[in-house]
Formats: structure tokens, C-alpha cells, sequence
């Protein structure tokens, strides 16, 4: 959509199809010329006229306030950290304020602005100016910036060949996104995931009340009597064994030994890549839509709103990889109620329509030939419109003993806390016995 900026009124027409800048920006000196009864063409050579487009004097200015205040945010963490202080729950006026926010809608309505087209001599200059303003490296960016038509293009752009490469390590499992580590651990029984000291939500809240991760848990706390049943004859049937669709079992061998269940919470800034790749070679059996808000989901989001990643929209992908269970949770925020799936295009988020809480999520069932739908690690996933979050949660070794070379097939994190990563970077590594 174009906006025509005229001396004394605004009109806002669509864009026709062949309907160049420089057309526009002819036809509008015309139209001057006649308004102000009539100028000769040596007047109009002279003068010289600078096309911007309600959406993009919009934007411009939505670039500064956020730049100005990521800066303010960025000093208080700086601040925050040199005297060691760790982030602590503690809701303020704000987050009951944007309770009674139309998010939703803004969200919408934030999309449709992002969608405009602007013109091409004008492209660079903003996509230059939203780099500065939150560290993006346009260097990597597989187009030319005049090659986005709109915001929302560039937000979701591919990369050069080559510049995200993946772990080749078969025994490693590797960052879906480029973004910062906020949390990361193991889930054992009774435990929960961290949102802030002072605050944590369960995975199964997260993933919703028919995730197979409960079956994986009740298998951790019934290996033992398994293992002693198993001579029997009596054997539990794991939740791969299962099907979503029925209680048919989908594979005859025996259960394989259990595995520890972990975490990781990965956050997307504005400024970074924001397509999700798969971490693992892995199959997605079932995906699951929970329409809900659409919070902030930054620092003083995280620690002024309880449950935010439960309560926000969000997309969730479970399956099996060779380790056990996978699912890989995609949230939405304000300004990024549209999360688009490459292996679903057809699914549509932050649609129109009342939220009910009691209203369980939307499921989808991937069963071509039982098998669901197979990814290998570091295909693309999703793709969010700004940013925002995604949290992992899996199966993987947890056995204590060593192999005669000293190395443990134990499952280990290979990051800390507040660590910047780039997609197809090693989040964790084991070893096979």
C-alpha cells in the first residue's frame, strides 16, 4: 500500500501493478503544479521533493524510540551485572497495564505496516538505520537491501550461503536460532523451567496437558520396576511406541534405556536472524497452536509477568529424534503474532477471534506413512516477524559412567547463561559408549 502525500490532503491508494516511485513521484509534481494554479517547468525543475510515506515516517520514528530505549535497557543490565545482581520476580504497574492492551490487535495491525512496500531509493536507508539500531549484519543478508519491498521482508530474510554453519559433531545438538542463552538445564521429576528467580512454569503447562513428555517422565520414575519386570515378559510401551492417532503400537523392539529430560530457553532481539532451523535430526509427529496473548516477552517482561511464555501464542512442534523425546516451542510477543511454519504454510496465528482459556490448543497430526515429518538438522523450521523466543525440550543420555577413554555419554550443555549464539552453534554434546 502507498500513502500520496499532497500539500493539503492525504489520500491513501493501493499499489497497482507497474506502479514505479519514480512515476509516482512525476505524477505528484503534476498534481502541485495544478493545485497551485499552474507552474512553469523551469519553477518545478527547481525544486525538488521528498516522497515519505505515512508508514515510513512511522517507522522511522518507531526506529528511534527503540533505539533509545534499548539503549536505557542495555545500561541497566550492564549495570545490573557489574554489581551481580540476578534478576529477581517482581511485577509493576506496566505489566497490569498491558493486561488491558489490545496486543492483539496492535499486532495486526503492526503486520499490515510492516507489509507496506516502500520505495526502492528509500529501502536501504531504512533497513540501514534498524541495523544500527539493533546490531543486525547486513553483510549476510543473501539480497541487496533494495531487494526488500517491505519491513517484513527484511525481517525474515534468508542469509548468504555459508553463513550459518552447522555442527558437524553427529553427537551434538545445535542452536535452532541466533539469539542469547537465558536458561538451561535438566527437568527432573518435579522440577520446573526458570522463567525468572522467583518464577518458573512446568514444560508440560508450556507444551500442553496432552504432551508425551509426561509419558517420558512416568518412564523415568518406572525404570527400575521395568527392568525387573522385563523377564516377565511385561514391558511399558515408550511414547514413540505409541501413535498420536491411536494406541497402536509403532514399533515391536524392547524399550530403550531412559534418558534425562532437558531445557533451553533461546531469546531473538529485534536485530538477529529470525528463522528457526531444526536442532537434531529428528521426525515431528504433532503440532499444536495455542492462541493466547501476545506479551513483550524482553527483560522486564520476563520478570514482571508470571506464566509469560504460557500464557502468550505460540506454536509447538513435538517428535522423536534418536535420543527420545523433542519438542520445540516457538513463542510469539507483541508486534510478532504471525509465526509461519515451512513445513505448514497454511497455519495462521494471531487470527481475529476471542480467546477462551479453557479452549484446548489447535492439533495438527503429521502421520505420512507413520513416519510424521522428517527433519534433518539445521532445515528450516518457522519464521518469526520481529523478535522472540523459542524453548527446547528434550530427551538425552544421562548415564554417570565413563568409557575406558575417560569420556562420559553423559549429555552436557555447552554454553553459560547470557551467551550469544548463532544458529547451527553446539548448544550440548555426549558421547555414545
Amino acid at each position: 500500500m502507498k500513502f500520496r502525500v499532497y500539500s493539503k490532503w492525504v489520500t491513501f491508494r493501493p499499489r497497482r501493478p507497474g506502479f514505479t516511485s519514480s512515476l509516482f513521484t512525476r505524477n505528484l509534481q503534476t498534481s502541485r503544479a495544478s493545485i497551485n494554479g499552474g507552474g512553469t517547468s523551469s519553477s518545478s525543475e527547481g525544486k525538488s521533493f521528498l516522497y515519505v510515506p505515512g508508514a515510513t515516517l512511522a517507522t522511522l520514528l518507531m526506529l528511534g524510540a527503540l533505539h533509545a530505549r534499548r539503549l536505557y535497557e542495555d545500561k541497566k543490565k550492564e549495570e545490573a551485572r557489574e554489581k551481580g545482581i540476578e534478576i529477581e520476580f517482581s511485577p509493576d504497574r506496566k505489566a497490569t497495564f498491558l493486561r488491558l492492551m489490545p496486543l492483539r490487535t496492535i499486532s495486526r495491525i503492526w503486520g499490515c505496516v510492516t507489509s507496506v512496500e516502500y520505495p526502492i531509493w528509500l529501502r536501504p536507508y531504512i533497513y540501514k538505520a534498524w541495523a544500527r539500531a539493533f546490531h543486525s549484519n547486513l553483510e549476510e543478508a543473501a539480497l541487496p537491501l533494495d531487494q526488500y519491498a517491505s519491513l517484513r521482508d527484511f525481517f525474515v530474510r534468508t542469509l548468504k550461503e555459508g553463513s550459518r554453519p552447522i555442527d558437524s559433531d553427529p553427537h551434538s545438538l545445535v542452536s535452532p536460532v541466533d539469539g542469547t542463552i537465558l536458561r538451561f538445564g535438566e527437568l527432573k521429576p518435579g522440577t520446573m523451567i526458570e522463567q525468572v528467580k522467583g518464577a518458573s512454569y512446568s514444560a508440560a503447562s508450556l507444551l500442553g496437558a496432552r504432551s508425551f513428555l509426561s509419558i517420558t517422565q512416568d518412564d523415568a520414575i518406572g525404570e527400575n520396576v521395568e527392568s525387573e519386570s522385563a523377564s516377565n515378559g511385561s514391558s511399558k510401551k515408550s511414547w514413540w511406541r505409541i501413535s498420536l492417532a491411536s494406541p497402536k503400537v509403532r514399533d515391536p523392539t524392547s524399550v530403550r534405556p531412559m534418558k534425562g529430560v532437558f531445557y533451553c530457553v533461546i531469546y531473538l532481539k529485534p536485530g538477529d536472524y529470525h528463522r528457526v532451523h531444526s536442532p537434531v535430526n529428528w521426525q515431528v509427529f504433532i503440532r499444536r497452536h495455542f492462541p493466547g496473548q501476545l506479551y513483550p516477552v524482553n527483560e522486564r517482561a520476563r520478570r514482571t509477568i508470571k506464566n509469560l511464555y504460557v500464557e502468550n501464542e505460540r506454536v509447538v512442534l513435538e517428535g522423536q529424534w534418536e535420543e527420545g523425546f523433542m519438542a520445540l516451542a516457538a513463542i510469539g510477543a507483541t508486534n510478532i503474532g504471525s509465526i509461519e511454519l515451512a513445513i505448514e504454510p497454511e497455519l495462521r496465528t494471531n487470527r481475529p477471534e476471542k480467546l477462551l482459556h479453557s479452549e484446548p490448543p489447535k492439533e495438527r497430526i503429521y502421520e505420512p506413512e507413520g513416519v510424521g515429518v522428517v527433519l534433518k538438522k539445521g532445515d528450516e523450521v518457522a519464521a518469526f516477524n520481529m523478535g522472540s523466543t523459542v524453548v527446547l525440550v528434550f530427551q538425552a543420555p544421562v548415564c554417570k559412567s565413563s568409557d575406558e577413554d575417560g569420556s562420559s555419554p553423559e549429555f552436557k550443555f555447552c554454553v553459560k547463561h547470557g551467551d550469544k549464539i548463532h544458529m547451527g552453534e553446539a548448544l550440548g554434546r555426549w558421547h555414545e559408549l
